[in-house]
This record gives C-alpha cells, structure tokens and sequence, in this order.
C-alpha cells in the first residue's frame, strides 16, 4: 500500500463523528482505513480494506456499505458488527469495504456509478492487494445489495486505449451474494419506492438529485425502471445468491424473487435463501452469512 496514505480521516458530521463503539469482531484481518478510489465532484471516496491474517486465498469481495442509500463510518461499524467481514477474512478473502456515497448528495445513478469505480480500482491495483483481478465477487445488504446488484447487472466495459490504469478495466464480477436487495423500484410492495415510508428518508433524491420538482410522471417512471435491477435487461448475468427473510417490512420478500428471475432470464444462476421468520436481518443470522460465504468462495475461487 502506499505508505503516504494517512491511516485516518477528521470525520466531520454526525452521526459518524460522536461514533464512540467498536463492533464485534473476531479481528482475523489487518485493518486499512480510507483508502480513496475515486474523486466525484472534489468528494474523495473511499473504502477500507480488510486483508486476511490467514493465508491469502488471492481472492477480493466489494463489499459495499449502504443503508437506506446512506453511508458513514457508523453504518460501517455495523457492517463490521453484521459478520460478513469475520467470514470472508476466515477464508482468505481480501475486503473491499466501499462507501458509494449517501443521499442527496448522490443520487442512485451516482452510487451505483462509485460502485463500478471502486471495482475498476481493485481491478487496476491488483498486484498491490495482492488479489486476482478476474477472482472478484460482491457482495451487499440492503440499499448495498440494490446498488451491488445494479453493477453486476449492468458492468461496464474496459477502454483499451485508455491512458490511467482504471479505464483498461472493466467492472465485471464473478458472482454476487446479496441480503435482502431492494430490486423493483417501480413496483415495491405495489407502488413506486418513492411513495413507500422507509425511515422517514426524502428516497425521490434518489431518483433525481432536486427530488421531483418539474419532472414528469414518465421522467420518474423511466428512472425508477432505471434503478431496479429486477428490471434490468443484461445479456448475460454472474451468479446469484439473495438471503431474505420472509417477516422483512422494509424490503418485502418478492423482492427477491423478482431479481432471481431476472438473473435466470440471463442465463445466470440464483440461488434464494429464505428465513421463514426472519426480519430486516434476524437473531442468528451468522448461518446464513456462512452458507453465503462460502457459495461465493466457491463461485470465484476456480
């Protein structure tokens, strides 16, 4: 790694700034805080990265950290305290922990684009992350899983030509291991996400950065279908696996089903877990952040 990265960055706004816990962990992996993989708009984005202590099985999972489209420090931290880190580490897998940007000051479009960025990066520098550029997978949970399955759906395409070492990569992944995605935007629980009452966040600045102000019915419906990979239309689709639980009354379950669909239309395998009393994540969920685990390892260790 570069040795004149600073270690740490002044975290300037709540609530990430009276973060004062740590999470849970079983701390199996070297720790590296803020790394920056791209520039949006004079805004550094970053990401930490969590290198196995064990032997490194040369593999990497973008893991990307978003709730309710929001990332922070804080939301970090619970990401850590959920498990998946601790679970990849242990089987030599290099995390790439990556803040794709919050609402209102990115839109869906926006996030989704840091997300291709941050693979691109990880495929550019490789050799320093000491991982295999064609061994990546990615993984989220919730408003993560969304924008995780949006780049897995729609990757996009090396510039060979391409002077800086990002743009002669594409942003292409082995396979994807999601909880609970939102999938279909346009038709969540029966109407439009924007009219859906999720934690009280304005999510029509997820559709446009002024919200709806001078858009038209069409406009909103183009964008909508836009941000919902179940809507989406690839070619050919990476493998999938969804863990959702049944009782989620934020991301209803048939959620699910909709993204695994469209994975199947594409060719592509998917594979649903379910938790038949299972919430928006459940007591016990480390079982089925193992049984995903290791369907990923599987999927992109050949």
């Amino acid at each position: 790694m570069d040795p004149y990265r600073f270690q740490s960055l002044e975290l300037l706004y709540q609530p990430a700034a009276t973060l004062r816990t740590r999470p849970r962990t079983r701390n199996n992996y070297h720790h590296i805080r803020d790394v920056v993989y791209a520039e949006a708009h004079g805004i550094g984005l970053i990401m930490d990265v969590f290198q196995p202590r064990t032997a490194s099985a040369n593999l990497g999972v973008i893991d990307i950290v978003s709730g309710g489209w929001h990332a922070d420090r804080t939301l970090l931290n619970e990401h850590i305290g959920f498990g998946l880190i601790d679970a990849l580490c242990a089987r030599g897998i290099t995390v790439f922990a990556v803040s794709p940007g919050s609402l209102p000051l990115f839109t869906g479009i926006g996030m989704t684009r840091h997300v291709h960025a941050a693979i691109r990066h990880v495929k550019a520098y490789a050799a320093a992350y000491a991982v295999a550029p064609d061994r990546l997978g990615i993984m989220g949970v919730s408003a993560g899983g969304h924008l995780a399955a949006l780049a897995a759906l729609m990757p996009q395409e090396t510039h060979p030509r391409g002077r800086a070492p990002w743009e002669r990569q594409d942003s292409r992944v082995k396979a994807a291991a999601l909880f609970f995605p939102p999938s279909d935007l346009l038709d969540y629980n029966g109407v439009p996400i924007i009219k859906f009452k999720l934690e009280g966040l304005d999510l029509t600045r997820l559709l446009f950065r002024d919200g709806l102000a001078g858009r038209s019915d069409a406009e909103t419906t183009e964008r909508l279908i836009a941000l919902s990979p179940a809507r989406a239309t690839p070619e050919q689709s990476p493998p999938f696996m969804i863990v959702q639980g049944k009782r989620d009354y934020v991301v209803p379950w048939e959620q699910a089903e909709k993204l695994a669909a469209t994975v199947r239309r594409a060719g592509g395998e998917a594979r649903l877990l379910y938790k038949e009393d299972g919430g928006h994540v459940w007591p016990g969920i480390a079982r089925e952040i193992e049984e995903a685990v290791a369907w990923l390892f599987e999927r992109i260790a050949p």
